[in-house]
């Protein structure tokens, strides 16, 4: 609350020199000064709904508080952790959005038939043994996050569940570690309430990059 009333201060001295500057400029800055304005104005409206989100009772999850991991090598466990956290967070209405990178390791993981780390298997090169370890570690990945989904599904939210109500993206930063290719990133969306059910296989020559906008 404190960091909104000084960002709403901030504002109020703006517009006071906003209205002091208005009568010495030409009608073209008047029109960017004006521009410039408007941007304040949704900034204002955009602090005053979140002063109204603070003061808003909050939902409780009736559950322990998650614990941190201690192997910081157990990039599982971090993994699950911080889904956790974030079926949490989205529970308790904490925020509508959460953007979440878990990023290859170059310790050893505890998973049983694992010998090196992420980071260093998927620079696998091909290699069948590293390539096998690689799926391990991955399909561990996968199943925490199925998890997290089911965990949405059977938390209940209003009219529905939490899985019904939240759009859930996964997917690659690289198509193919090994050579560090962008081409044919793998993602996946689940619910949001969207018709699903779908594998959408691109061109993988002449494919629609992740960022496009039509």
């Amino acid at each position: 609350m404190e960091r909104l009333k000084r960002g709403q201060s901030v504002l109020d001295r703006m517009g006071q020199q906003f209205g002091a500057l208005n009568g010495r400029l030409s009608q073209r800055d008047r029109r960017q000064v004006s521009d410039y304005t408007d941007a304040v104005r949704d900034m204002e409206k955009q602090l005053h709904a979140t002063e109204d989100w603070a003061h808003r009772p909050k939902p409780q999850a009736n559950e322990p508080a998650p614990t941190d991991i201690g192997d910081r090598s157990d990039v599982i466990g971090l993994t699950r952790l911080m889904l956790n956290m974030t079926r949490l967070a989205l529970q308790t209405d904490s925020t509508r959005v959460v953007t979440l990178s878990i990023a290859c390791q170059d310790s050893v993981p505890p998973i049983k038939g694992v010998t090196l780390g992420h980071h260093a298997l998927s620079h696998h090169a091909r290699d069948p043994a590293k390539i096998g370890q690689l799926q391990i570690v991955e399909q561990l990945q996968l199943t925490a996050f199925r998890d997290f989904l089911l965990a949405l599904r059977d938390t209940q939210d209003g009219s529905g569940t939490l899985l019904d109500h939240t759009q859930v993206l996964i997917g690659s930063n690289l198509g193919e570690a090994s050579g560090h290719s962008t081409y044919n990133l793998p993602i996946l969306l689940a619910g949001g309430g969207h018709k699903h059910g779908q594998h959408i296989a691109g061109d993988r020559e002449h494919n629609t990059r992740y960022a496009t906008c039509s």
